[in-house]
């Protein structure tokens, strides 16, 4: 385990949050630890799931304003930030990774971005004894790789593909920095906090194996649909509170479309399930429109602990 990388994301983070920062670790097989942070202490928890190559962090912008009402957990999933590498991701162990987490945790309500939304429909799914509510933001789907134009196809791949040799030539290394910053900045004004969020940034992505998990879970994201498809067929949607965000601008017409559609489908799953559309954010709801993201969560908080219907 990347135990600088923790130390770094703590700091980071302790300088954002009213209050402690924990850290931990859940032991996987074998031996292979997956490293977790949390801020906040009231119950129920809230676990974070991020997209595709990204790491606990990435939650920055939000956690703080979460936390102060309850605990939230965010986690780096094997091989990004501070967890130990697997050989290759596979759909079925991130799943059981994050079941994991919710074994240690205990019943939790799931908010996940992107491939993380989608990891945590099928936590749900797997587990839903430990699922208190969902709330997805701009959730993958399966289905939606089909309208993805060509040309975008090929150049995510081209990009994806080449961010190994961006890493081994030292230039991801800049990008990683200019990420970190345009994260800091949506998370404060002071500038000695925004450089531990930089720093913390570009430790979690400090190692090749961490950078080339971004490319394998990314080509994990678009081999998985056979996969997704039997486990939607095979599985029943707890009946928890459910919201989908969906974002309004950075997709195509087609692809925006479809994508509503797939979220509507989606809420209509769940017996509690809605689907909002948040006005002026991209696919980054979390960090374009915060406030929708925390009000979404606190409510979903409020109908699973049994304050409103």
């Amino acid at each position: 385990m990347d135990t600088g990388a923790q130390d770094c994301v703590v700091a980071a983070l302790s300088s954002l949050v009213h209050g402690r920062v924990d850290s931990g670790q859940v032991t996987r097989e074998p031996g292979r630890q997956l490293r977790w942070v949390a801020a906040g202490t009231a119950t129920p928890p809230v676990v974070l799931i991020s997209g595709a190559g990204e790491v606990g962090l990435d939650w920055a912008v939000v956690l703080p304003s979460l936390a102060q009402t309850t605990r939230v957990i965010t986690y780096d999933r094997a091989g990004l930030g501070a967890s130990d590498p697997v050989p290759r991701p596979t759909l079925d162990a991130q799943v059981r990774d994050l079941v994991a987490l919710l074994d240690k945790v205990g019943p939790a309500v799931l908010v996940g971005h992107s491939w993380g939304g989608l990891l945590a429909q099928l936590a749900a799914f797997a587990s839903p004894d430990h699922t208190l509510g969902l709330v997805l933001l701009d959730p993958f789907h399966e289905d939606t790789t089909a309208e993805v134009p060509l040309g975008l196809r090929v150049s995510s791949n081209l990009l994806f593909n080449a961010i190994p040799l961006l890493k081994a030539i030292g230039l991801f290394d800049r990008i990683a920095a200019n990420m970190g910053r345009t994260l800091a900045e949506r998370c404060t004004d002071d500038p000695e906090t925004q450089a531990l969020v930089v720093e913390a940034y570009r430790a979690s992505y400090r190692t090749s194996a961490q950078v080339a998990t971004i490319r394998a879970e990314n080509r994990l994201a678009n081999t998985c649909t056979r996969e997704v498809r039997a486990a939607r067929a095979t599985s029943t949607a707890p009946d928890v509170p459910m919201r989908i965000l969906t974002a309004t601008r950075g997709k195509p017409p087609a692809l925006r479309q479809r994508a509503g559609d797939l979220a509507d489908r989606t809420a209509t799953a769940f017996p509690r399930g809605i689907h909002v559309v948040v006005p002026d954010s991209g696919h980054y709801i979390h960090k374009d429109q915060p406030a929708a993201v925390v009000d979404a969560v606190r409510a979903v908080l409020a109908q699973a602990d049994g304050k409103t219907p």
